[in-house]
Parts: C-alpha cells; structure tokens; sequence
C-alpha cells in the first residue's frame, strides 16, 4: 500500500482517505483526491494574461498526470518528493501523478534545499526549481541529485553555469515548459543530453503560433478552446519548439526590439566571469529619443569598481542596441508567491525610487 511521509510521519494512503492523517496542506488534498473529489480550483500566475482563479476537473488531472507518468515511465513503489508549494499547481500535480501512478510520496516544505532533509531516503522522482537545483548543486546532497532517477525543473530559465553543472549528470534532468492553463508542463527538454534549447511536445499537445508569434496550445484534455500564451516561440518541427521569451517583456528601443529573455545568458557569462552572484535581469525604460532604453537591474549592491567592469564587459560581448543604457542596484527584487522575480512589481519599485531620488 503506498504512503506518504510528512513531518516525520509516514500514512497509508488509506488512512489519509479516511480522515485519519494529521491536516496539512498536501494531505487535504490528497485526502480530496482519495476521495473521488471531482473539481479543484487553481491560481493561475498570468502567463497567459492577468493573474486567476480557474477551475478544472478530476479528468483533466488525471490526463494530465497520465502524459507525465507515461512518458516518465514512472513506477508504483517507486518514491516522489513533493517540495514545492502543493498550493501551486507544480507542487499539486506531483501530488496527483504520484497518487495516480501508486508511488510513495515525501512531502518536504518548499526550502532552498529539499534534499538536507531527506538524504538517507530513497528518492526516484521530483520537481524543483532552478534556485533549488543551483543550492543543492553547491551543497554536499549534489551526489544524491544524481541518483533520482527523474528530476524536473521549472518555474524559469536555467542559467548557462546551471546547465553546464547538469552535463555530467546521467539520470534524467529535464527542463519543463508549461503553465497553470495547460496544468503543468506541455513539453520537456532533456538538459544533460544536448546543448541545444529545444522542447519536446509531449503526446496529446498540438502546438502553432499567433500573429504575435506567441504559442497557442491545444489538447483534448484541456477542452475545446485553445491556450494562448504571451510566450514567443520559434517552431523547430510539428512537436519541437524554441522558447524565445516573454512578449510583454520586449523592449522597444528605437525601432528595435529586444527580448530579454535573449540578451539575459549573454550577460549571465560576463557575471559569471567576474564572479558577480548578484541575481539580475534587464527591462525597458522610458525613454524620450528611443522610446525605451535598455536598463539593467541588479539585486543588492555591487562596488563602483564592479559596476565599472561590468559596463566595460557588456560593451565588448553585446550589440549597441542590447548594451544596458543605465544600470541599476535594488537592495531587493520582488517576488511572486511562488517565487519567481516580479519584474513588473521590482521595475515599479525602481521608478518610484528613481522619481524620489
């Protein structure tokens, strides 16, 4: 009989569809799903527009966690760790995939490094961040990332230095690309077996483009309209894509625009060459000849000594039009729930310092 294990406390997954399990989070809902509930309602994080609340149904879990779980070939008796927030639905659909399929389940909090906690239990299957993989990377559990036999990672963009870490790993790392809207991932990139960054349809999806040259998804499971998403694609073939970045992210500086989102892994190199951790990301600016200028934002301070080489580095390794125009320092970034950086919320913080500087 499968389990899961929180705080401590391992249950059937008997005793948690009878309401004998200690409340959490995770076990409410598992006990929901045990339960044959058939609607759930998710928080969507606005990739496909503005931040809601949507509703979807047992079926569509279930087939969604069905493409996973095939795909994966992911076992019963083999063990999931649940370590991202099950109010998202990254973290609810580890849930249903491992419920689904008869795994155990571990159900850790959503820290920096899930696997401190956990080192002395098997782990087959999880999903992590890339600020959970880039910790554990540089902890002594790095060794036991290796031995899961399956890892996902989403929420955002690997960085290079990630990526190039990950190479050597010969169990099955991929990156996700995938939304709320379409209840996880749509398609998958195996990041330790080539260097090209492109994604894999999973079965069941069909993919095209707008007018924008954003991707539109579709799949029976998700019901009769399509997904349109502000995400900018370049189509490799019928199941294979590109991801380029976000269309309400692009800058528009004199005619030309610029996705960040391209310029972001050139700059990441010269970081990484001046040993800068700082994390960062650039955004247009109002801009009275240009429309926007190209500004780069930095978390926490660096020295004007950093800064200057910085400046320097940028002008050698990007076009004039991707160099940052003006560069500047936030003691903090906002954050989504769910972790990511709010750029719209950090670039209003860092007007409304402008305006009262």
């Amino acid at each position: 009989m499968p389990w899961l294990l929180e705080n401590g406390k391992r249950y059937s997954f008997n005793e948690i569809k009878n309401g004998v399990a200690e409340s959490s989070s995770a076990i409410i809902f598992c006990s929901d799903w045990l339960n044959e509930k058939e609607k759930f309602v998710l928080q969507t994080s606005g990739s496909t527009g503005a931040p809601k609340r949507i509703e979807v149904t047992r079926y569509q879990l279930k087939a969604s966690a069905r493409i996973t779980a095939e795909y994966l070939n992911l076992k019963p008796e083999e063990t999931a760790l649940v370590c991202l927030d099950v109010a998202f639905v990254a973290g609810l659909m580890m849930l249903v995939r491992a419920m689904e399929t008869g795994m155990n389940i571990i159900v850790t909090p959503p820290q920096a490094n899930p696997l401190q906690s956990v080192a002395h239990l098997q782990i087959d299957f999880t999903a992590l961040v890339p600020y959970q993989v880039e910790t554990i990377l540089n902890s002594p559990q790095h060794e036991k990332l290796h031995k899961i036999r399956n890892v996902l990672i989403g929420g955002a963009p690997l960085s290079e230095q990630t990526r190039t870490a990950l190479q050597s790993f010969t169990n099955g790392m991929f990156a996700t690309y995938g939304m709320t809207e379409t209840l996880t991932h749509i398609a998958l990139q195996k990041i330790n077996s080539t260097t090209e960054n492109t994604f894999q349809v999973l079965p069941g999806f069909e993919i095209e483009t707008d007018e924008r040259g954003c991707l539109v998804v579709t799949a029976a499971h998700l019901g009769p309209e399509a997904v349109i998403t502000n995400d900018l694609i370049e189509r490799v073939s019928k199941n294979q894509f590109r991801w380029l970045g976000r269309i309400d992210s692009v800058i528009n500086t004199g005619g030309v625009k610029i996705i960040p989102e391209k310029v972001e892994p050139l700059i990441a190199k010269v970081f990484e060459k001046l040993k800068i951790t700082n994390r960062f990301f650039i955004a247009g600016l109002p801009h009275a000849q240009l429309g926007e200028s190209v500004a780069l934002i930095i978390e926490a301070a660096l020295s004007a000594e950093k800064t200057d080489l910085v400046m320097r580095e940028l002008e050698q390794n990007l076009s004039r039009y991707e160099n940052p125009k003006s560069i500047y320092q936030l003691g903090q970034f906002a954050y989504t729930q769910s972790g990511k950086i709010n750029r719209p919320q950090t670039i209003e913080i860092l007007k409304f310092n402008i305006s009262n500087s």
